[in-house]
């Protein structure tokens, strides 16, 4: 895992910004769509391990990217606080993260780790309002039946000051019949990353779907 090298001092600009908003760490991880515990992990690891995560955390703050990465303001000029443009943080309905989510794609997979959490790319397929995923048996991204896990999916523009986020909270459950791996590799998109004899299918049934979209207007 890489680190920013500028991570102790972005996240000493995240907590000034969040005591001058008056905000706890619980509020700001809630209205940031992650766990305290995330949030945590977020701020000692820095952006690159989980750029979007960041994005969703400057929004709540009003915050722009380059502000936030650098305690720079690029709209002001020279002896004004100007903070040029603002992120708005809106809420979406499950429909709409539904649709956002499409049939297939590429998203994050966060399953238990022994210290931490693991955050996976994988591609995935969308059946029946579950995420299902193909990766190699006994591998990082094949959970134990019923692990907890989180699913994210995200679309930030180059410049990351707009985009949007679907985050999935549920459970794992490990594709264990041939009739529902057939049905699931017929699928449009169900091409995998990880191969072998026979790759294993992960299914993903949701308990909670939330997501957000970031609009600087």
């Amino acid at each position: 895992m890489s680190v920013h090298p500028d991570c102790g001092d972005i996240a000493r600009r995240i907590l000034r910004r969040r005591d001058q908003l008056g905000l706890s760490e619980g509020m700001l991880a809630h209205r940031a769509a992650m766990s305290p515990a995330y949030l945590r992990q977020l701020l000692c690891s820095g952006p690159e391990f989980d750029p979007p995560g960041f994005v969703r955390i400057a929004a709540v703050l009003g915050m722009a990217w380059p502000e936030l990465l650098s305690g720079n303001r690029p709209d002001a000029p020279p002896g004004q606080t100007d903070t040029g443009r603002r992120g708005q943080l809106l809420r979406l309905t499950e429909p709409q993260c539904w649709e956002l989510l499409g049939t297939r794609g590429v998203g994050r997979v966060g399953l238990p780790g022994s210290s931490a959490p693991v955050v996976l790319p994988v591609n995935y397929v969308v059946d029946d309002r579950t995420i299902a995923y193909r990766t190699a048996p006994g591998g990082a991204a094949a959970p134990a039946d019923g692990s907890p896990v989180s699913f994210e999916v995200d679309r930030i523009d180059e410049h990351r000051s707009a985009g949007w986020s679907v985050l999935i909270l549920g459970q794992a459950h490990p594709v264990d019949t041939s009739d529902e791996e057939q049905h699931l590799a017929a699928l449009p998109g169900a091409t995998p990353w990880a191969g072998g004899a026979r790759p294993l299918w992960v299914r993903v049934r949701p308990a909670a779907v939330t997501g957000r979209r970031i609009d600087t207007g």
